[in-house]
């Protein structure tokens, strides 16, 4: 694995960590972590780039703003609407990627349909793990709880439903502040614009992740889907080889 950094649109500098030999024709697939997580814990850190680098592919993993090794600046002015896909569209742009695919996880996933929806990101095979219908249009009451969980943060006691989410923005170092800014950029998702996503998809997810609605109604709204479930919650099934497995078999081979 390699790790650089690259300035997105507004001079923000990104991580950008590889898996798999460009150098030996690797097809390119794009792959965007989860809301305070980062490439490696939901890419790397299990193993699902590297299965999907063994099948032939370029793994190419940034960290969003906010997260793992990328800036979080704390200026309001850094985070404009729909700043996450502005930073995919930047990548894209910097690595001068004409055909390549697309996967997220929940955060990654919800940014990727915004790009593919609005016509601003056009991969060739879509991949959307641990994202449902409720994600989309009702991304103000999961901004709620993570708002809370920022505003209260030492003060939330064990037991409360909102713990382990602070425990968990402790354990990646997340930058409040920012991150603050952060969820006031991201907006919802008229769902007539599904529609727009006529690239084949996969939409993998947890057999007991129900945090972001039914993945399988998400799935039922896209021209062009396949389902498929894998064993675990929200948390956990990005833990299990089985989520990097069921992507890459979906994905098959490079010819």
């Amino acid at each position: 694995m390699t790790t650089e950094h690259f300035a997105s649109f507004d001079g923000t500098k990104l991580a950008l960590h590889r898996v798999g030999a460009k150098e030996a024709g690797g097809r390119p697939v794009l792959l965007l972590h989860g809301l305070f997580s980062s490439a490696d814990m939901n890419w790397i850190k299990f193993g699902h780039a590297r299965r999907i680098a063994d099948q032939g592919y370029e793994v190419l993993m940034p960290d969003f703003r906010v997260h793992g090794q990328s800036e979080a600046p704390q200026q309001p002015e850094a985070y404009p609407k729909g700043v996450l896909v502005r930073d995919v569209e930047a990548l894209v742009d910097h690595l001068g990627l004409t055909e390549y695919d697309l996967g997220g996880f929940s955060l990654g996933a919800r940014t990727a349909i915004h790009g593919v929806a609005s016509g601003r990101l056009s991969p060739s095979r879509l991949i959307l793990g641990g994202m449902g219908v409720d994600g989309l249009n009702e991304w103000q009451k999961r901004a709620a709880f993570f708002i809370r969980v920022i505003d209260e943060f030492d003060a939330i006691p064990k037991g409360d439903p909102a713990y382990f989410s602070m425990q968990f923005l402790k354990s990646q170092k997340i930058d409040r502040v920012a991150a603050r800014l952060l969820l006031g950029s991201m907006e919802d998702l008229d769902l007539a614009e599904l529609a727009n996503i006529a690239c084949p998809t996969l939409v993998v997810c947890g057999d007991e992740d129900r945090d972001n609605g039914s993945a399988q109604e998400l799935a039922d709204r896209l021209p062009d889907a396949t389902y498929a479930e894998v064993p675990g919650t929200h948390m956990s099934s990005v833990t299990k080889p089985d989520l990097g497995r069921a992507m890459a078999d979906w994905l098959g081979p490079v010819a």
